[in-house]
């Protein structure tokens, strides 16, 4: 009897030190703020890519934190970031499998890493006769974030190797969706000196932050909305994190992007670090004890 007892009671102890995931899904739509009208607008980020574009101090970098904060606390994701300034994404370091500072040979090489294996997957979806991944399956989703990706593709290296990133990340976003390779990317302007069209043009999300000018935001959104009346150069530049949300096939809506200042991100990413070791270490101990 006290030895059951005294079991129960070390099983009790053990449980308290284990964190309490959020039951957080990629499959789920991701939060990303509130549309003009004050609903919340939700973004799929399964199966789609998005690019984010504004001049500085439009909320770009805070946008991506928050697609990837929500992609941390999904269990079903791993994380793959680039940032050429190493601080923006720089606080979600733990939980990343992968994370690429200003190192331009760093970044293709992993570029070249997932491209391997998308393919790798897409042989998978082949034996088995499917044409997507779906939640069920042994892998799970993989999300590339980059800030500032002019620094990549148009300021490190020289020419030949940055058309080579370039080149990567077009195939990854135009071939990784169907097997959870997911894209999202920052930039000042994604003019084709910065990102080339055939890439640019692949995004069927797109976020237009405040932008000097129609052509700017005509850029971001595609060509002609701004003369419809839809152009991110008539929010006010006090009114960082407000722009226009597009979507494949769609109409631009005018959203305010939620906000996560530093400390809720340090918050959020220390929280998310430990439950992602912990549900490692789980696995370890599983495979070891089924071995």
């Amino acid at each position: 009897m006290n030895t059951v007892a005294t079991t129960d009671s070390t099983s009790l102890r053990a449980a308290s030190t284990i964190p309490v995931g959020t039951g957080m899904s990629v499959f789920d739509p991701t939060f990303l703020g509130i549309d003009e009208y004050g609903h919340p607008a939700y973004l799929s980020l399964i199966y789609r890519n998005i690019l984010i574009g504004g001049e500085p101090g439009a909320g770009k970098s805070s946008l991506l934190n928050t697609i990837v904060g929500s992609a941390a606390l999904c269990g079903d994701v791993s994380l793959c970031l680039l940032d050429g300034k190493q601080v923006e994404l720089g606080l979600w370091e733990d939980c990343a499998d992968v994370f690429v500072g200003p190192d331009l040979d760093l970044a293709i090489l992993t570029l070249q890493r997932l491209q391997t294996v998308m393919d790798n997957r897409y042989t998978f979806l082949k034996s088995v006769r499917r044409q997507k991944m779906l939640p069920a399956d042994v892998f799970g989703a993989i999300l590339i974030a980059i800030d500032e990706i002019a620094f990549f593709s148009a300021t490190a290296g020289d020419k030949k190797t940055q058309e080579q990133f370039s080149a990567l990340l077009r195939d990854l976003v135009a071939r990784g969706r169907a097997v959870g390779i997911i894209v999202a990317a920052a930039t000042q302007r994604p003019s084709s000196d910065i990102i080339p069209t055939s890439l640019r043009d692949l995004f069927a999300w797109r976020f237009a932050g405040r932008c000097t000018t129609d052509v700017s935001s005509d850029i971001v959104l595609g060509h002609g909305w701004a003369s419809r009346g839809y152009s991110s150069n008539t929010v006010d530049p006090n009114n960082q994190g407000c722009g226009y949300l597009i979507a494949e096939g769609g109409i631009p809506t005018l959203i305010k992007a939620a906000y996560m200042s530093n400390d809720d991100i340090i918050r959020v990413a220390d929280y998310a670090a430990w439950t992602r070791r912990t549900a490692k270490t789980t696995a370890a101990t599983e495979l070891r004890a089924a071995a």
